[in-house]
Formats: structure tokens, sequence, C-alpha cells
């Protein structure tokens, strides 16, 4: 333009250093991201509050992507027995209880609101402190443990051999909890009914071009192994933290993760 400026429409045109100029736009991906929080009894076991950094970590993942990155979107997932999404304003007053931990469900639903957003970028942030130790199982089917499918019910509706009904667990939220499964639990770890459960969610989010990053709280030999196998087959990140560094693993593994830009 600033060659025609100075010369008008004359054939040919004759460019100078200074006619060209060099506009640069970046396009910054887009990001949804769903903080899933392990609420199980283990998370203020033996005098350890493990919970509270963990809420203020999805609290102030929120603030950043709100005042930062408002073309991004938050999500946030509690499981223990079961899971369900929880807005961020009632994040603040939740409490962990007498549960165990459902990873599996707490995939699936993170999962299936993920597939919801039209965003570039889809990720899980999983904060856990323990392998898992329940699932949802069908007991109508043959494939279900015999525990589950012969176990002797108190009146209360308890199966004391593994599982109770899937509607007992109170919910705080929307959960994903059906009527028609029962939950089955295990807490010594690498039990195969959970650990086919979890995986068949994991494989899931792979192919739903999830990414999961976990940043466990403790080294139990259960929940290193499934983080191993778990990161392994999303490409995702795992990280060993405390409640006293949390906030900063994860805030600066957001980051980086956002700063890629296509030129």
């Amino acid at each position: 333009m600033s060659a025609i400026q100075r010369e008008g429409l004359n054939v040919p045109l004759n460019l100078e250093y200074e006619d060209l100029h060099v506009h640069q736009c970046d396009y910054q991906s887009s990001c949804a991201t769903v903080v899933m929080l392990d609420c199980s009894h283990s998370m203020i076991l033996y005098g350890e509050d493990r919970f509270t950094p963990a809420k203020k970590v999805a609290l102030a993942l929120g603030h950043l992507i709100r005042t930062q990155y408002p073309g991004d979107s938050l999500k946030i997932v509690l499981f223990h027995d079961s899971a369900e999404e929880l807005p961020l304003a009632k994040l603040a007053t939740t409490q962990v209880g007498p549960y165990h931990t459902n990873t599996a469900e707490g995939l699936r639903l993170a999962r299936r609101i993920l597939q919801a957003q039209r965003k570039d970028m889809k990720q899980i942030v999983m904060v856990t402190d323990g392998k898992p130790t329940a699932c949802f199982i069908d007991d109508a089917s043959s494939g279900a443990p015999a525990s589950m499918r012969a176990g002797r019910r108190h009146p209360g509706g308890l199966n004391r051999s593994a599982g109770k009904d899937a509607r007992e667990p109170q919910s705080r939220g929307v959960g994903t909890a059906l009527p028609s499964r029962r939950l089955y639990k295990n807490s010594m770890g690498g039990d195969p009914w959970v650990m086919e459960a979890t995986f068949r969610e994991v494989q899931a989010c792979r192919k739903a071009g999830i990414m999961i990053n976990t940043f466990m709280l403790a080294s139990d030999f259960y929940l290193v192994e499934f983080v191993k196998q778990m990161t392994a087959m999303t490409n995702g990140k795992a990280y060993f933290a405390n409640p006293n560094n949390l906030s900063q693993f994860v805030l600066i593994d957001f980051l980086r993760r956002r700063k890629s830009r296509v030129k």
C-alpha cells in the first residue's frame, strides 16, 4: 500500500524495503479442563488434610482461567463411591466422606463433560492420594463377581460381601450412578474387577483425545503402578506432590501447556 500511495498504479510497481510490513498473529488454542478431585476418606486420614489444598488448587485454577483465559472452560468432578459434577462456587464448603475411590466413575463423568466441549485441547487434571478401590458393575450379568450376585443383604440394602446399591451413596450434585448398577469395592488394591473397569475408562479417554495429568499425594505402590499405565495410555504426565506444593505443580503445568501457540 505504501508503494501505491507513493507511485500510483503504475506498472511495474517499484517496491522499497520500507514498503514491506510483516504482521504476525498468534492463535492461542482453547482448552477444556476437568479437575477430578478425590474426596474419599483417605484424603483426611492420619491427621493430614489433603483435601483442603486440593480444593484451593481448583479454586486458583478457576481464577486463572477466568482472568487470563476467558475462552477456556473449567469443570469440577468429585469422585468417591460415585462421581458428580460440582459447581465451582460450592467447592469451598465441600467435605470428604466415608467413601471409597471409584476412579472409573470419575473418569467416565469427566469424559462425558469434555466430549460436550468444542475446544482444541481437552484434559483431565486428577488429584488423588489413593489407588482405585471401587467400580460399578451390572450384577445382572454373568460377568459380575459371585460375591455380588449371591452375597447376603441386610435390610438396609448393604451387600456385606462386596457392594451396595448404586442409589445409596449420597450425591452432592448431578451424578452418574445408575439404578441398575451396584457398587463393587475392594480396599486392598489391584482388584481385577476394579482395575478392568478403570482402564476401560482410561482407554475411552484416549480414544476421545483426552489427556490425563495426575497429581499424586501419596506413593502407594498400587497407585503408582496404576498411574504409570494410565499416563502411558493417554500421553499424559504424572507428578508426586504434597499438600504444600500441590498448587505450584498444578498451576505451572497448566500454564506450560497453555503456552502452546500456532503462529
